[in-house]
């Protein structure tokens, strides 16, 4: 089966899912999400001296004991940072395509992230993908909470109740 992929993006970390048949059934009703992979943006994770030398920015004591400001390219930085780890979400998702034949994508991302991943994912993205988009933070959720949420927007199969 394996022709749906789920992306669930936020700043810090994305999580793959495909879409799997509970007891080899081919009922799609019948399926639930897998997590299979995951990637964490260290740039988010790390705080403070951990990713930078010092942790004030923007101001710097002169000779004669007065302050002034200054930009110290940090926000270049961190938006660097974050177009790598677009690019590294981009690779993965083309090659989930390639491997198991994905026909659709899910993109499910924070509203920040989204801009980015518009910008520098979707257009390396295969012209047959089908790419469906929404501005939302799951990534905290289990994968059949994502499944309940994605069902209700009808973006994937809901369960069938169990008799």
């Amino acid at each position: 089966m394996n022709t749906c992929l789920v992306a669930i993006i936020d700043g810090a970390r994305a999580r793959f899912l495909t879409l799997e048949p509970i007891e080899n059934l081919l009922d799609e009703s019948n399926c639930h999400l897998i997590e299979h992979k995951r990637l964490l943006n260290s740039a988010k994770e790390l705080q403070g001296k951990e990713l930078w030398t010092t942790t004030k920015t923007g101001r710097n004591q002169g000779a004669a004991s007065q302050a002034h400001a200054y930009d110290d390219g940090r926000e270049n930085h961190l938006n660097e940072y974050g177009r790598r780890f677009a690019r590294a979400i981009a690779d993965e998702i083309i090659e989930f395509t390639q491997r198991q034949s994905i026909r659709q994508l899910v993109l499910v991302a924070e509203a920040q992230t989204l801009g980015i991943l518009r910008g520098s994912v979707i257009p390396l993205l295969p012209n047959t993908l089908n790419v469906q988009v929404i501005t939302k933070d799951l990534c905290k959720l289990k994968a059949s909470e994502i499944h309940e949420y994605l069902a209700a927007k009808n973006l994937l199969p809901a369960h069938k109740a169990i008799s």
